[in-house]
């Protein structure tokens, strides 16, 4: 059960409206320490590394949090296995003591160990891939200070077709089994800012950079534009961090001069199919031509991915073309003893990597390493990595920003667990009798504990004080109607999108991709936000157009095609400013 030093930090982390109408004031008369351009996981690890060091933080986002690469992943917290055949040894151990420290410590309600198969078709397959996974879990144990996941073992062909039957049995001799590790990438962001905040860091969506502020050569804060009103303002900060992976490369534009490194986006996407379409448990690995395919169980679907192509068109809507379908499709078919067809197929997603690049790389072979550069005094670009090594990334730019600075503290996020971390494993325990004394079965504990942690247990007085939020969302069973309204009253979403495919995953689990729930979704979001019936039928009227330009940009033979589709959806924020442009730097 929570304490009431808990019950506080919950409290002073809940990104309300009117949360947001003060950080925003904060914003507008305060001077920072450090403001953070970009509301994705790196952006918000650093919020809360330099927040919990005791450094006065704000931090904007132009959309979503989430809303670019971070909610666009392939779900996995993983020390990058195939990294060893390029003898990235560090980068691996780096990766999985992260890995352990978010199972253990920080995030056990988010993150959960996964096993993986790993289907050996040659004898040699046997004695390669067993040496790279026995160096694998070397790694996991050496200076580790999280917990270590199970070790590998081999398995016969029986056995493996026993733990997955959906494997075709054609030249298979077998399997690796080894454990990773899966989260919800977008919930996981949305604790990180709150976290953040619960700390005091000044956080908000729908603020656009539309400028850098310079006294000389020194930058000094940022300008900024209110998308929900139109609004500008100026941000007053020591140092600027920008975040903003994909767009680092925008800064140029606003600096006037070079920045000190290139990001290249890379494009991965990702198929969302019905879990009855794949007769097995684990997660599967396998090797591609140029990369690596995963079969990923996600409640219940899986997620197959990913491609990993050059992508030089609009970053903040990625589409995913008719021909990466069809390449998830032929690769998943070449294991799999019964053939996916696109019937199986509910959602599919597309996002961007920031790959640190050199001028020919191609993107496979791209550094998934992290920089940070300061290109111009008072400002930092951090960029590349990836999820799972987001708090070093974090730290390594909060390490530099703290230069300018005296008498700051170690980065101490090692140790910060997660909002609803703490006693989570207890609540785990009592689930049962959680449930009987809410009313409520086994299995909706579970699925809320498993989103919240011991923020399960706001949720749970919610539902006590109006037992119609007990209801399931329209066209979403899984989900019930509390966490629409738990989405706005603490986790800062401000539109329809937000809550449908980041708040909950809505517009990639169900074949209507939210379209039969948004109506619902949306009533509950009215009477938090105070929404006309304008206000609504808009909110509506928008997400039904995305939903049906990214069905139609699936249908496009390339690229260039589906980038104009899914263009043809207009974005909700930034409606109120008059047309005003600018480019969204986000993460």
């Amino acid at each position: 059960m929570r304490t009431d030093r808990n019950v506080s930090r919950y409290e002073a982390g809940a990104l309300s409206p009117r949360r947001r109408a003060a950080d925003l004031n904060r914003m507008r008369s305060e001077h920072f320490d450090v403001l953070i351009i970009g509301g994705g996981v790196t952006g918000a690890g650093a919020a809360l590394d330099a927040a919990s060091r005791g450094l006065r933080v704000a931090l904007v986002e132009a959309r979503d949090y989430a809303a670019g690469t971070s909610s666009r992943s392939s779900k996995l917290i993983h020390g990058g296995l195939r990294y060893l055949e390029q003898f990235e040894f560090g980068l691996v151990h780096e990766a999985l003591t992260e890995r352990g420290l978010m199972c253990d410590r920080l995030a056990p309600h988010l993150v959960k160990p996964l096993p993986f198969l790993a289907p050996l078709y040659s004898h040699f397959q046997r004695a390669y891939f067993g040496m790279g996974l026995a160096a694998y879990d070397t790694l996991q144990t050496a200076f580790n200070r999280g917990g270590a996941l199970p070790r590998h073992r081999h398995l016969s062909k029986k056995g493996t077709r026993r733990q997955f039957p959906g494997l075709a049995p054609s030249k298979l001799k077998g399997a690796i089994r080894y454990y990773d590790a899966q989260t919800d990438d977008a919930r996981y962001v949305v604790n990180l800012a709150r976290t953040a905040a619960s700390y005091g860091a000044a956080v908000a969506t729908s603020t656009r950079v539309v400028g850098l502020n310079r006294d000389a050569r020194q930058v000094t804060g940022a300008r900024v534009a209110d998308l929900e009103t139109g609004q500008e303002f100026d941000i007053s900060a020591t140092t600027v961090i920008a975040a903003t992976g994909v767009w680092s490369n925008d800064l140029t534009g606003m600096l006037g001069s070079k920045v000190g490194l290139r990001v290249r986006a890379s494009k991965g996407v990702h198929l969302v199919v019905r879990r009855s379409a794949i007769a097995g448990d684990t997660a599967i690995i396998l090797r591609t031509p140029s990369s690596v395919l995963f079969i990923l169980p996600w409640g219940g679907h899986w997620i197959i991915g990913t491609t990993d192509t050059d992508w030089a068109l609009d970053r903040a809507h990625p589409a995913a073309s008719a021909i990466d379908v069809a390449y998830l499709l032929e690769l998943a078919n070449k294991a799999l003893e019964r053939p996916l067809s696109l019937d199986d197929v509910e959602g599919v997603y597309a996002g961007l990597r920031p790959l640190l690049s050199g001028e020919d790389e191609d993107t496979s072979q791209l550094s998934r390493e992290h920089a940070v550069v300061e290109p111009m005094l008072g400002l930092l670009l951090v960029a590349g990595g990836k999820f799972t090594t987001y708090r070093i990334m974090a730290k390594d730019a909060v390490d530099r920003a703290a230069r300018r600075l005296h008498g700051v503290p170690k980065s101490r996020t090692a140790d910060v667990p997660l909002l609803g971390a703490d006693g989570y494993q207890a609540a785990w325990r009592d689930r049962s009798e959680i449930a009987a004394r809410a009313g409520l079965s086994t299995g909706v504990i579970e699925h809320l504990l498993g989103r919240y942690g011991t923020m399960t247990f706001d949720l749970l007085r919610m539902m006590r004080d109006q037992p119609d939020l007990k209801l399931p969302v329209e066209g979403a069973p899984e989900y019930l109607a509390a966490e629409i309204v738990h989405a706005v009253r603490a986790e800062g979403a401000l539109h329809a999108d937000d809550v449908l495919t980041r708040r909950t995953r809505i517009s990639v689990e169900t074949p209507h991709r939210g379209e039969n729930s948004v109506e619902h979704v949306v009533s509950l979001m009215a009477g938090e936000l105070g929404w006309t019936e304008d206000d609504k039928q808009r909110e509506i009227s928008h997400y039904l157009a995305r939903v049906a330009a990214e069905r139609d940009s699936q249908r496009q033979p390339d690229d260039a095609t589906a980038d104009a589709a899914r263009l043809g959806a207009e974005d909700v924020r930034g409606k109120s400013m008059s047309g005003k442009s600018g480019r969204a730097l986000s993460n």
